[in-house]
């Protein structure tokens, strides 16, 4: 659910603060919305911790301050555009040393204020304070694949 801040962040204002860039069909004067639960963006999802306690647990203890210019968490496969994490100093950890019973976490956030995920095609999305789990999203595939002609799965790239 959408959670109300106090001054919104528009896209220009994060494209200014982070030194990343949107492509030109992306409305910069609009107010990113900040969400303390599930969200997509692309080929990733941030799912509140929570949701997946059961399913991710940390390897180690390693967190990464994210910088200014933040943490490029994903790039796709074809050496598209990055998903890039950013948030203000002393304010976010990022830890890439999940494990995940599916296979579909990256690493795990921990912020104390709004951070954002920004990707050139897409705009930002913002995230609220909290503990979450990115993942890669993935799709049912209708082709059939293997010796038997199962229906698998297939991970999203935009």
């Amino acid at each position: 659910m959408p959670v109300t801040t106090s001054a919104p962040t528009t896209l220009a204002d994060l494209t200014r603060r982070s030194g990343l860039d949107v492509l030109d069909h992306l409305e910069r004067e609009v107010a990113i919305p900040v969400v303390d639960g599930l969200q997509a963006q692309g080929d990733l999802i941030v799912v509140p911790y929570a949701f997946v306690a059961r399913a991710v647990t940390l390897l180690t203890a390693a967190w990464r301050e994210v910088p200014a210019a933040g943490i490029e968490l994903l790039r796709s496969a074809a050496g598209g555009n990055p998903h890039t994490l950013v948030a203000d100093p002393g304010t976010c950890r990022w830890n890439p040393n999940v494990r995940d019973t599916m296979g579909l976490a990256l690493g795990m956030i921990e912020t104390s204020a709004v951070a954002y995920l920004i990707h050139p095609e897409h705009g930002g999305t913002g995230i609220a304070p909290g503990r979450y789990v990115v993942r890669r999203q993935r799709e049912r595939d209708t082709e059939r694949i293997g010796r038997f002609g199962n229906l698998g799965n297939r991970m999203i790239a935009d």
